[in-house]
């Protein structure tokens, strides 16, 4: 099986999808986003396809495509259906493959399942934080829960303006690889998007 990268973060709005779109175009993987739920005309899909410039990367179809920006659980009974984790199986393809979540972690997929029974045991999870009041906590909850599950491979990954007490004591305690920042950008086109995917390349293939 390729090598999947899962993008994940520790809540919502944190950069995961500007993650993704760089981690993609550093990596020329194919992208797919299992669960999108509203936006579906705008959707992350359709996100990362404008800022990736490869000509390598194949964009997958959802597994389930909802019609309401709610949490995939209770978007999914609006639209009078139940997703369940045994029916999700990533796109066939032999290039590397990143997926992305929704949300954080344990985010409902339905009344058991969770986001992070989307991640595979040797998947290589890349973690999105980024500081605001309570983030030390989301953070740190999110690498235990991502290692009582056995995951081994994980990199982090800091969105927004620098904060060293934050960060160092994340880093002290959390003990995983740091790929790097994602500055506060006044905007994310394709050329930023590339620098930052030449930036983070070492440390992403080395993960």
């Amino acid at each position: 099986m390729p090598k999947r990268y899962f993008i994940t973060g520790i809540g919502t709005e944190v950069g995961k999808t500007i993650v993704a779109a760089i981690v993609t175009e550093s990596l020329e993987a194919d992208y797919w986003k299992p669960i999108q739920a509203g936006d579906l005309e705008n959707s992350d899909s359709h996100k990362v396809k404008r800022l990736v410039t490869n000509s390598k990367t194949v964009f997958h179809n959802n597994a389930f495509a909802l019609n309401t920006p709610m949490s995939p659980h209770a978007a999914a009974a609006i639209d009078g259906i139940k997703i369940e984790p045994g029916v999700i199986s990533s796109p066939k393809t032999d290039n590397i493959l990143v997926v992305e979540g929704a949300g954080g972690l344990l985010v409902p997929l339905n009344e058991k399942d969770t986001i992070a029974d989307l991640i595979l045991k040797d998947d290589i999870v890349i973690l999105v934080s980024r500081d605001y009041l309570g983030s030390i906590n989301h953070t740190l909850m999110s690498i235990e829960t991502l290692k009582n599950r056995g995951i081994k491979k994980i990199g982090l990954i800091f969105s927004g303006n620098e904060h060293p007490s934050t960060e160092s004591i994340i880093i002290r305690q959390g003990k995983v690889e740091v790929i790097g920042r994602i500055d506060e950008e006044p905007y994310f086109d394709e050329n930023v998007i590339m620098e930052y995917a030449e930036k983070f390349r070492e440390k992403l293939c080395r993960i």
